[in-house]
């Protein structure tokens, strides 16, 4: 069994991996993942008991933070008054310090009770942990730092040490907040309840609830709760919310509908043709939820580099304060630097800003249609070198339409054209019905019509027999025909080969500045894999620049394909249809085409454009990068800044301490705010990825 819960004033990132790590060891969990950016953790269990023993884990580590159902309110903490007045008594305790000297007793008093005031919190909760034997985080490494500039006659620092780790604490706290609200505003596009329609009248219900076939009204405003035709109404449908596409769309009677779609003009009904959890409202939630668990490279290093890298910090610490102190004698200046030294050591600013940014970045994606399943295809996306498209229906819209008609034996255009609509006016062949669609013919004088399986037609049109197909067929038919390369269909008059109808497939309008963009951001290698005949497949690699295609490929030979060039390139597969399930899932990175892609397809898919739009590719490419980059900033500033302290630390730079705190949650906050410009990411805002 699963379940969801949030842990409402969980503010440590390194004290969520601590909480996951340690729920993970039990032996009835058979998986548990927290995502810190959402407060959302989720654990897979044997039995019940393990979801007691894991809720005590969270109290134990971090007794501040409230475990609550995942249902349950997710409000932040409210406001606590008593905690600002003890704060306020604190300062003006601390300003008085100063008035008085130094070294008198009052002054003693005075900073030892504003000291007590401004760090309450802190000491209640580490005298918590010290009774369960665990305690060594940054309230730890804070309060021996304090109390220890204290003792040795640092009391002004010691305090505001205090003062501002408090101050930044908050600080950061907000930050973290602000970039939640705004992942969270990404994700409010599920309606809490649908209006059904039944025998005339009118309930609400939870989209979970509804079964398909259900009736549901939606009136202007609202949105889409599932996916439905069109019964009745008119109106227009804003899709941004799960495309990304900003002009609504208009639909009418027998139009599909996504959910999460936004009801715009006017009252429409609708049949429901998915359960709530195969609907796109539950894919997108499903896929931001749970990217977090699929970490990329950095992520993981900076989980192991954190449980190394604290303890040997704060071994240097006292190595530095007691070889120090023997060598020179002077035992307080060099325990301050050992102090200083130590308040330095935490790891939060990484633990929290790495992970938070491919966070950032999935949630970007989500805004833009563009869904990414984990923080690790984001970084694989930097490494891809090779692009592989599937044709029809990918680069491709998969209508076709009639190009042009070349003449024979005397016969004109459009009487080719007349006979072959009416010919092909019986079939449900998609290029059948883009023929019988491109010219007008006389329906009362069509004859009997017979069709022959992979071949084509034999129908009657005006008192003459008409053969429309390929030219097996007129060779069966004992009809001399003109051998023509392109693709196209052959047409016959009463025995008479009357000429061809070239047929086209619609490019889709995009496809040419995908394959032209792709090519500037360093993509290697462009190709297209296709079942359809070398003719058209060629046809479609010259005028869309592709570097190589192969034609009449089967799923197996897609596969071999990919799996060869795997060996020498990372490589993207892009494709929609169940054939290309096996070549998504083999790829490096697979992506899928979301509305007209199938459900295997999306489901094998590491990214998935909602959109079908190819150039989406162009901005999934251009956000990796841009994650990237400030992944390695955030890193090469944080370890930057608190190594530089430490080495100031170290020599003996007075008041040191105060830049020791700004290293520890002023670079914390930097690099949170850093993180949260991908929320913000579009290709219009950052052109220099297309240069």
């Amino acid at each position: 069994m699963t379940k969801k819960y949030i842990l409402n004033g969980l503010d440590c990132a390194h004290c969520a991996q601590k909480i996951v790590d340690k729920i993970n060891l039990l032996d009835e969990v058979e998986n548990a993942g927290l995502n810190f950016a959402t407060k959302t953790l989720k654990i897979t269990a044997e039995n019940s008991k393990a979801f007691e023993k894991a809720k005590k884990i969270v109290t134990e580590i971090e007794p501040d933070v409230k475990v609550k159902d995942f249902s349950s309110s997710q409000d932040e903490e409210k406001f606590s008054l008593i905690d600002l007045i003890i704060d306020i008594v604190g300062i003006a305790l601390f300003a008085l310090t100063m008035i008085f000297e130094l070294n008198s007793t009052v002054s003693l008093i005075l900073a030892v009770l504003a000291y007590l005031l401004i760090s309450q919190k802190i000491i209640i909760n580490l005298i918590k942990k010290i009774k369960k034997f665990d305690f060594f985080d940054e309230n730890f490494l804070m309060v021996v730092a304090s109390v220890g500039a204290m003792i040795i006659g640092e009391r002004l620092e010691g305090i505001a040490v205090m003062l501002f780790f408090q101050l930044g604490e908050f600080a950061q706290q907000k930050a973290v907040n602000s970039s939640r609200k705004s992942i969270k505003s990404l994700m409010e596009i599920k309606p809490e309840t649908a209006r059904v329609v039944k025998d005339g009248f009118e309930a609400e219900y939870p989209p979970e609830e509804i079964a398909v076939g259900t009736t549901i009204k939606v009136l202007p405003g609202e949105k889409i709760a599932l996916e439905g035709v069109v019964l009745s109404g008119e109106s227009a449908v804003d899709k941004s919310a799960v495309t990304g596409e900003s002009l609504p769309e208009n639909i009418g009677v027998g139009d599909e509908v996504i959910s999460g779609s936004i009801n715009l003009n006017s009252v429409i009904t609708l049949k429901v043709t998915k359960p709530f959890s195969e609907s796109t409202v539950a894919k997108i939630l499903d896929l931001v939820e749970n990217a977090s668990e699929k970490k990329a490279k950095q992520e993981n290093f900076i989980t192991k580099f954190a449980k190394v890298y604290t303890p040997i910090v704060v071994g240097l610490a006292l190595l530095l304060g007691v070889i120090g102190s023997i060598i020179s004698g002077d035992v307080a200046d060099f325990t301050y630097r050992a102090l200083s030294f130590l308040v330095v050591s935490c790891p939060c600013a990484l633990v929290l800003s790495i992970p938070l940014c491919y966070f950032c970045g999935i949630g970007a994606g989500a805004k833009h249609g563009v869904l990414i399943k984990g923080g690790n295809y984001l970084e694989s996306l930097t490494e891809i070198e090779s692009v592989v498209f599937d044709k029809t229906g990918t680069l491709t819209s998969g209508k076709f339409n009639v190009g042009e008609v070349i003449e024979e034996n005397g016969f004109e255009k459009s009487e080719v054209l007349e006979f072959a609509a009416a010919a092909e006016s019986g079939s449900n062949h998609p290029i059948a019905k883009s023929i019988s669609m491109s010219s007008n013919f006389e329906n009362a004088k069509l004859g009997e019509i017979s069709e022959f399986a992979a071949n084509g037609v034999k129908a009657v049109y005006k008192g003459k027999t008409v053969l429309v197909g390929s030219k097996r067929l007129l060779e069966n038919q004992g009809v001399e025909y003109k051998i023509h390369e392109k693709n196209c269909v052959y047409v016959a008059i009463d025995g008479v080969f009357a000429g061809v109808i070239l047929i086209e497939d619609d490019i889709k309008e995009n496809s040419f500045k995908t394959i032209s963009t792709l090519k500037k951001l360093g993509i290697k290698r462009i190709a297209m894999l296709t079942g359809d005949n070398k003719i058209s497949a060629k046809s479609v690699a010259k005028k869309l620049n592709i570097d190589e295609f192969k034609a009449e490929c089967l799923p197996d030979e897609k596969a071999e394909y990919i799996e060869n060039l795997s060996k020498t390139q990372k490589t993207m597969f892009v494709g929609d249809g169940i054939n290309d399930s096996p070549v998504i899932a083999l790829s490096d990175v697979g992506v899928a085409m979301g509305a007209a892609g199938s459900d295997s397809a999306i489901e094998a898919a590491d990214a998935v454009l909602m959109n079908d739009d190819t150039f989406s590719l162009v901005y999934l490419f251009s956000l990796a990068k841009k994650v990237k980059k400030l992944v390695i900033e955030n890193i090469v500033f944080c370890l930057f800044v608190k190594v530089l302290i430490m080495v100031l630390s170290a020599i003996g730079i007075k008041g040191i301490m105060w830049a020791a705190v700004f290293a520890d949650v002023g670079v914390a906050i930097l690099a949170v705010l850093n993180s949260m410009r991908l929320i913000n990411f579009s290709l219009h805002k950052d052109k220099s990825m297309l240069k």
